[in-house]
């Protein structure tokens, strides 16, 4: 069987072999392991070794730092990338810590360069823009079938209040904790003076 490092690991190490930038911020910190645990997937461990790259590291080693990516962090890729860096709980060596995140944020996969090595560079751009296509009518679909799910809750089921609902029901909460206070200053005004 596989260990989940292993791939994990190729696919790094064939992102930073494309990104000589990006090897020569991780040098620095060769010897140092990382830990990234992915929800309730098991963690994914790999130690950084000279020249930037990445290998899976050993069981016993203890990582010197540990990001941990819980099951908020979907909700805060649909809010864009600076929601989900801050759903990454991040514990241990700070200096790499910001590189790693560092490299989260702009580290990417040229997709189209490598299929052109196999398919050829119109084929690749063909099927890229088709995955494109693909990945907008998927998310576009989504969208409307979750705003049809609401307006079904609100308007025909009655399940969900409306907008407007909500805001008169918050500013007449407002307006009696107002009173409330009000109320509660008297009461104290009155008590005061017996």
């Amino acid at each position: 069987m596989i260990a989940p490092e292993a791939p994990f690991v190729a696919g790094l190490n064939h992102l930073l072999d494309a990104e000589s930038w990006a090897r020569e911020r991780l040098a620095p910190f060769a010897g140092e392991v990382v830990e990234l645990r992915p929800g309730p997937l098991p963690a994914l461990r790999f130690a950084i070794v000279e020249g930037g790259r990445v290998s899976a590291a050993p069981a016993e080693r203890e990582p010197s730092l540990s990001l941990r990516v819980g099951a908020e962090a979907l909700a805060a890729l649909a809010r864009g990338e600076d929601a989900l860096m801050r759903a990454v709980d991040v514990s241990g060596n700070a200096r790499l810590a910001h590189e790693v995140l560092l490299l989260l944020r702009h580290l990417r996969w040229d997709v189209e360069e490598d299929l052109s090595r196999l398919l050829g560079d119109a084929a690749a751009h063909r099927l890229v823009a088709t995955a494109k296509r693909l990945a907008l009518w998927q998310a576009d679909a989504a969208r409307r079938a979750a705003e049809a799910l609401m307006e079904y809750a609100i308007d025909e089921q009655r399940l969900l209040p409306r907008r407007a609902e909500v805001d008169e029901l918050a500013a007449s909460v407002a307006r009696l904790r107002d009173a409330v206070e009000r109320l509660e200053k008297r009461v104290a005004r009155l008590a005061g003076g017996s």
